[in-house]
């Protein structure tokens, strides 16, 4: 309450200018004692023997007056006061008191004109009328008879009165405030805008620089937007050295708008990563268990409380606060003046120049472009952001400008849904920065705006082709595909990865993210085999189905004339009769191939060929031996006579010996490479020796993964001593003994 308390009586004097005839409001308050009193202090009025007088200099066209014994309520309105700035045109009164906001209350916010005299018995108002002569002049409160004129116009300013026609310099604030002589009070702030008065006079750096999706709101104000989904500095200083901020941007649910996706804090080469769901990251890979009681870490206070990861450094008298909550980061400076910054929270430089390679893939920069997204009305949402200038939010107006959190705010969500709190963070985000730049905190808006509730973080961690966003079915938080790792599988109505095929084995790889996208439960799906699950790999989120030659799970072998074929499919759970399910169906059928060998040639000499087919690969080699138990190899330069005996292997690397055996079809000789050469002699026809060549043995044939046979050289009468050997060679299915076994067979009578 500012008071104007009367102690004692002292002479004021009045001064009016150009008004050729004043009259006065007079307040007299008569009390049955006399006694005597002056005014005290700047803020007094008057008092004479026996009555307080209370004189305006006001100009009426009529005279009034008013006769009270109680308290009430004077209507000023055709003579408003201006009482040290503030304009009424109403007043409240009493026997001790004139107030002009409200009825007097110890303690109210008000302002009052007190007596110290006691209570009066009575109180009037009147209206006095004084010839003043043009110009200026001046008169003796004895010239009214009746009491004292003071003077009572003046300025406010943030809840201060100053008197007119006055400069002061105001330490507490560190500004020079001027009144001037027509009430109108200025105030030049000695501080810039990026920094904070101390309250004796000096100004020290107090500024917050705030991420909020893909938007910095700099220490100044300005706005800069990141288009893609690189790296990029937010802050450095010679002034704080070894110490590095950068923000790391990353899509979500659309492939052409990044959001912050975490901050890293380098200080002296120890790199600390604040992340998603209140998790921070040290030394490339161990995360630290934070609570909130500050852990320090390499020189770094690190807490966490329900909402917020901080990590303060404080160095060269200056400190460094640094709030991320997995969405929105805010970085707090303090410090002494004169510093010098780098980064997008100084200022809005070229992009380029600021990008950090270190946290930047090589294609982090490709450019995308989606729809549109139909569900979307920009007018509402421009009318939703536009509530950080009304209550709560306008608390922090003149300390926080809320308009470049508006824009960023609507051109956010003119393009991007509103979904997984988003439309919060802005308000979280303005909220913030008031409170760490002023200390003032907004209260209770997440209730008034009734639509924002703090957001749950997930549980698991998401991994890189994740983020934490809200279920779309269950409203409940999860980890969700990134919008570009989505955009690989959904337009083709792919869960995962396609088959790979290995040695001895197959697999399928799943993203469960895109299965929980479709209500899918990983665990409900197996193969053929109910026993066969998808195994789910923690970090990644990634399923995998598979067999191979020890389990198959149910894989079903097939056969035709030019591949055999490994069938298995991951399905979903058969439910019973009566059961009820709250997943979708699934089936996703898998197979791999081999492919059966084609004709393969060689001199008579030794030769190993690999034979790729499909998906699976395997080896087939064709060795020549001088020994019937394939110890000694035929070398290369070995020269051979004829009528010599050798023996050709076929044997293969890379097959299931449980499940396919090798058979060898035919084996014919010609004098040139080609296998359709002019001259030709038939060793092996239908898996069998040719009868007419009693030196030809056949051993193994169709009863595993190799075999040979054996047989006496020669060469083509009239050509050249080199003489080439062809094979045909099929791969054939156990099952059903369909494999024809042929017994060793050396010679057959004509």
């Amino acid at each position: 309450m500012k008071r104007l308390t009367v102690a004692s009586c002292q002479l004021f004097e009045f001064v009016k200018h150009k008004a050729p005839v004043g009259r006065f409001l007079q307040l007299t308050a008569c009390y049955s004692p006399s006694f005597f009193c002056r005014a005290r202090g700047q803020k007094a009025v008057w008092v004479i023997v026996s009555c307080l007088f209370l004189f305006l200099s006001i100009v009426f066209r009529t005279s009034t007056s008013q006769t009270f014994r109680s308290s009430g309520e004077i209507n000023l309105s055709s003579c408003p006061i201006h009482f040290y700035g503030q304009r009424y045109e109403k007043a409240y009164v009493n026997r001790f008191a004139l107030c002009f906001k409200a009825s007097y209350g110890r303690g109210a916010d008000n302002d009052c004109i007190l007596m110290s005299g006691g209570t009066a018995d009575r109180g009037d108002l009147s209206v006095l009328t004084k010839e003043i002569p043009t110009g200026s002049g001046t008169f003796q409160a004895s010239e009214t008879n009746r009491g004292i004129i003071t003077d009572v116009s003046g300025c406010r300013l943030s809840g201060s009165v100053y008197l007119t026609n006055t400069t002061i310099q105001d330490l507490r604030t560190c500004s020079t405030i001027t009144c001037d002589v027509n009430g109108v009070a200025k105030a030049v702030p000695k501080c810039g805008p990026n920094e904070r008065c101390q309250g004796d006079g000096s100004c020290a750096w107090n500024s917050v620089c705030s991420v909020t999706a893909s938007t910095i709101i700099d220490f100044s104000g300005k706005r800069s937007s990141i288009p893609d989904r690189c790296g990029y500095s937010l802050l450095r200083s010679p002034s704080l050295p070894g110490l590095h901020v950068t923000g790391v941007f990353k899509e979500r649910r659309r492939r052409d708008m990044s959001l912050v996706d975490r901050v890293i804090l380098n200080l002296d080469g120890n790199e600390i990563s604040l992340e998603q769901g209140g998790r921070v990251k040290v030394l490339t890979d161990f995360k630290l268990p934070l609570s909130s009681s500050p852990l320090h870490f390499h020189g770094v206070e690190l807490s966490k409380d329900q909402a917020d990861v901080t990590a303060k450094i404080a160095a060269s008298n200056f400190t460094v606060t640094v709030l991320f909550d997995g969405s929105s980061a805010a970085i707090h400076l303090t410090g002494p003046n004169g510093a010098t910054f780098q980064g997008l929270c100084e200022n809005s430089t070229t992009l380029r120049q600021v990008r950090v390679s270190q946290y930047s893939t090589a294609d982090c920069n490709a450019e995308y472009q989606d729809a549109p997204d139909s569900s979307i009305n920009c007018n509402n949402t421009v009318k939703w952001c536009d509530v950080l200038q009304r209550a709560p939010f306008d608390i922090c107006s003149s300390n926080i400008n809320p308009q470049p959190f508006m824009s960023a705010c609507s051109e956010t969500l003119c393009k991007y849904p509103a979904k997984d709190g988003l439309e919060c963070q802005f308000l979280e985000a303005y909220a913030k920065a008031c409170q760490l730049h002023s200390g003032v905190r907004v209260e209770g808006w997440r209730t008034q705006t009734s639509y924002c509730t703090a957001f749950t973080a997930c549980q698991k961690i998401c991994s890189s082709h994740e983020f934490c966003g809200l279920d779309s079915h269950s409203q409940q938080p999860r980890c969700l595909c990134r919008a570009i790792f989505a955009s690989k599988y959904k337009p083709i109505g792919r869960f995962g990865e396609p088959i790979v095929c290995e040695k001895k084995s197959a697999s399928v790889v799943l993203a469960n993210c895109l299965l929980e996208d479709e209500q899918i439960d990983y665990t409900t799906l197996h193969l053929n085999d109910q026993t066969c699950r998808g195994e789910m790999d923690n970090m990644t989120h990634m399923v995998t189905f598979g067999f191979d030659t020890e389990k198959s799970c149910g894989t079903l072998i097939m056969a035709n004339d030019t591949q055999i074929v490994y069938k298995n499919a991951i399905m979903t759970k058969t439910a019973t009769t009566g059961e009820i399910v709250r997943h979708e169906k699934l089936r996703v059928d898998f197979s791999c191939y081999l492919s059966q060998p084609e004709v393969k040639s060689l001199a008579m000499r030794s030769m190993i060929q690999h034979v790729s087919s499909g998906q699976w690969s395997y080896n087939l080699t064709m060795k020549a031996y001088t020994s019937s138990d394939l110890t000694t190899q035929l070398d290369e330069k070995q020269e051979l006579d004829l009528n010599q005996q050798i023996c050709v292997e076929l044997k293969t690397e890379g097959l299931d010996g449980n499940a396919v055996s090798v058979v060898t079809d035919s084996c014919w000789a010609t004098d040139q490479p080609s296998p359709t050469g002019n001259l030709r002699y038939d060793l092996i026809k239908n898996s069998c020796p040719n009868p007419d060549d009693e030196t030809i043995k056949v051993m193994g044939n169709g009863q595993g993964t190799s075999n040979y046979f054996c047989f006496n050289t020669f060469q083509f009468s009239g050509r050249n001593s080199e003489v080439f050997l062809h094979c045909k060679v099929e791969l054939c299915i156990k099952q059903g003994d369909n494999c024809v076994q042929v017994r060793p067979v050396s010679h057959l009578p004509k």
